[in-house]
């Protein structure tokens, strides 16, 4: 059987962790001028994956 193939998109935007997957959060790339200091900083980090979305991830990153 051949191996599973890595959505490669997906490598890239997801981490998985001890309790499930994380992301980047959006909006924060550019037109940043406009954002306030607060909204910027609360974007910082990265952010649990919704429940109902873990198996398409899963599925998406072969694991």
């Amino acid at each position: 059987m051949p191996k599973m193939k890595t959505a490669s998109g997906a490598a890239k935007r997801f981490r998985k962790t001890a309790k499930g997957y994380k992301h980047r959060q959006s909006f924060r790339n550019h037109i940043l001028t406009k954002k306030s200091s607060k909204r910027k900083r609360h974007l910082r980090g990265m952010k649990d994956i919704a429940k109902a979305d873990v198996p398409l991830i899963k599925r998406m990153l072969g694991d």
